[in-house]
């Protein structure tokens, strides 16, 4: 389950991170090599997505998009320095309920 929960938060990273570094280097400026290091952070989510154990593509994505909410809540309060309030939170919270009922539901 750990580690489950190791690869959701590094493929969230490195989908944020990536999305991140192309939109500072289209949106701000920034040289083309932050728009090149963006598009491998963000082949990396790719890669790094298969290595959940969970046999559904389909859920695995799912459940890794309210993992994704999360954690962008949690990079525009510590990046962007917008901090979250109760909507934003409450919000998130129920995205996790989500992915737990998804991931955890009892299945044959």
């Amino acid at each position: 389950m750990l580690f489950a929960i190791i690869l959701f938060i590094l493929a969230g990273l490195a989908e944020i991170g990536g999305g991140y570094l192309i939109w500072l280097w289209l949106r701000e400026g920034k040289p083309y090599y932050w728009g090149i290091s963006g598009g491998i952070a963000l082949a990396l989510y790719g890669v790094i997505a298969t290595f959940q154990s969970f046999p559904s593509f389909g859920r695995v994505y799912a459940a890794y998009g309210g993992v994704f909410i999360v954690l962008s809540v949690l990079w525009g309060w510590g990046v962007d320095k917008k901090t979250p309030d109760l909507y934003d939170w409450i919000g998130a919270g129920i995205c996790l309920i989500g992915v737990s009922v998804m991931l955890f539901a009892p299945r044959q």
